[in-house]
């Protein structure tokens, strides 16, 4: 579940209704400064066994050593409970704040010797090999985005049995047109990201299917809409190696879900019983 930012709840009391109902962990998008990551602490202090993670802090807006610091402050404060995700991000963000993206990889490599050693389970974004491998040598393990199940597999024959893998799965409740559309309003900004486009093809997808908003066949797999498709989306990723599944509920112009919980909550029980 992805936190209230720009809904109009308040974090806090959002948490507290996600861990009582039963969730284990909420995830913070774009975590990329001081101000950032200061959001999760009411969420944490709000609550009592929720894990928090973020989902991404990105190594191109970050120093290590304050982004080392800050993780240690919530790890001291809240033990066991707080997961420092890292990735790369994108092109498009990193040349806006004025940075060359140039090998990503190497970036990555160099913020993780900088960054030292943390009181907190690091997980990294990771969706090529390359950065699978550097999730399991390296980090506790990987938070792969916008995949469909195949990658779930390939990450965990990659990682091996123990590292942690959690990958994100958005949907849509409504099974109908609507529902459809809320999937792909989603599911458009991250296609023309050829981070994510790219590691589609990696698993069959073609351009065909990536043009657009996205085929029928990738949308059933990456974005489904209808709790059918969700749960049977959510069994696969399990099946094929997930230790958890953030599920990230989209609703109208693929904008957060906020009152998705209670029918969410409805479905997963069937999984986990």
């Amino acid at each position: 579940m992805p936190p209230p930012a720009g809904t109009g709840l308040d974090p806090a009391a959002y948490a507290r209704e996600i861990e009582a109902a039963g969730f284990t962990s909420v995830w913070f998008p774009r975590m990329n400064s001081p101000e950032d990551l200061a959001a999760v602490e009411p969420a944490l202090a709000a609550t009592e066994r929720l894990v928090l993670g973020t989902g991404i802090a990105s190594v191109w807006t970050w120093t290590p050593p304050a982004l080392a610091a800050e993780t240690n402050r919530l790890a001291a404060a809240y033990p066991d409970r707080f997961i420092l995700g890292l990735g790369v991000s994108h092109a498009p963000a990193v040349e806006a704040s004025g940075q060359a993206y140039v090998k990503p990889y190497s970036k990555m490599v160099q913020f993780l010797d900088e960054l030292g050693e943390v009181n907190a389970p690091v997980v990294l974004a990771a969706l090529g090999p390359k950065m699978l491998e550097l999730s399991r040598d390296r980090a506790f393990g990987a938070h792969p985005y916008f995949t469909p199940p195949e990658h779930t597999q390939y990450s965990r024959e990659v990682l091996g049995p123990q590292p942690l893998l959690i990958p994100e799965l958005a949907a849509a409740l409504d099974p109908g047109e609507q529902g459809a559309a809320a999937a792909r309003g989603y599911a458009a900004r991250y296609l023309r990201l050829p981070n994510y486009t790219n590691n589609l093809k990696r698993f069959g997808f073609t351009d065909a299917d990536i043009e657009g908003a996205g085929s029928d066949r990738l949308m059933s797999s990456v974005v489904p809409n209808g709790p059918l498709a969700l749960t049977a989306r959510l069994r696969e990723h399990l099946a094929a190696g997930a230790d958890h599944v953030l599920v990230q509920l989209v609703t109208e112009g693929g904008t957060f879900d906020a009152g998705g919980l209670p029918e969410l909550t409805e479905l997963v029980a069937d999984i986990t019983e």
